[in-house]
């Protein structure tokens, strides 16, 4: 079989169109689980996707339980649920659910988490605000007030160490995450950025959304953009690539320039909109 590796500007050109566009594109049959079902798949030693195909959910593996990065929300819950199953896992030892921001498709399915398997919810403090009052988007069950996280926090579970990083914007309390991922047990910075959707509006906003944005390219060594929304890190079609992988070949997800020129291309398209806001535009 031919090798990858030959595709790989192909595939950093589709990722960035991917990623730009992914937001934007059209809600139909979102709420259905049937055309939201995905296959639950392994992308390194340790991380698994359990997401469905417009929102994500991963699974980190630590030797003391499981982390889940958002719940998704509504039906789509099971996708999760039993994908952690399907994987071989059980959702009781899920230790720690970390919530990358309180929208309504990361955040919904948080309490169901906390009543049936015993999660732990951590969000920053901005985000379990918002929580509390009228949802932007749709409503969802709340979840219980569990921990708070902000710059420069850290957790341990057993051998596994996360970093955060408050990086508002998408709201006021966006969380980004820094942990590390194996391939083979080889290691690689990964980052989940926890909104990046430019889906709002006001100068302030804008201003706190390229700051995180800067903060996040000032970070060293980041190689595995771990999106919260699929198309954010053209996930499924870097998956594919996994299961043709071959000796040799890269690893598809470890991709440092395309989360560099990713980044670049939020904030370019994040100062024109308050450049035009400025303008009365």
């Amino acid at each position: 079989m031919k090798s990858k590796a030959a595709n790989w500007p192909a595939l950093l050109l589709a990722c960035l169109f991917g990623m730009h566009q992914g937001l934007a594109q059209d809600t139909a049959g979102r709420d259905d689980p049937e055309q939201q079902r995905v296959a639950p798949f392994q992308v390194f030693d340790n991380l698994y996707y359990v997401g469905a195909r417009w929102v994500s959910a991963w699974l980190l593996e630590t030797d003391q339980g499981l982390i889940l990065f958002d719940s998704l929300y509504g039906d789509l819950v099971d996708i999760a649920v039993e994908g952690i199953r399907e994987l071989g896992f059980d959702p009781d030892d899920i230790r720690y659910l970390i919530v990358s921001h309180a929208h309504y498709d990361h955040v919904g399915g948080a309490r169901r988490f906390q009543q049936e398997f015993g999660a732990v919810v951590l969000m920053t403090e901005a985000d379990w605000q918002l929580t509390e009052g009228e949802p932007e988007f749709r409503e969802y069950p709340r979840p219980m007030r569990h921990l708070s996280l902000g710059n420069g926090d850290t957790l341990n579970l057993g051998r596994t160490r996360l970093r955060f990083l408050q990086s508002p914007g998408h709201t006021t309390g966006v969380l980004s995450s820094v942990f590390t991922v194996y391939d083979n047990g080889y290691p690689h910075t990964a980052v989940m950025f926890g909104g990046a959707g430019l889906n709002f509006e006001g100068a302030e906003r804008l201003g706190m959304y390229i700051d995180s944005v800067d903060r996040l390219l000032a970070m060293p060594d980041v190689e595995v953009n771990v999106s919260n929304h699929p198309d954010s890190g053209d996930v499924f079609a870097r998956y594919e690539m996994l299961e043709e992988r071959q000796d040799g070949d890269p690893h598809p997800f470890v991709d440092p320039e395309s989360w560099t020129a990713w980044l670049e291309l939020l904030r370019r398209d994040a100062q024109a909109r308050l450049d035009s806001e400025a303008a009365g535009n």
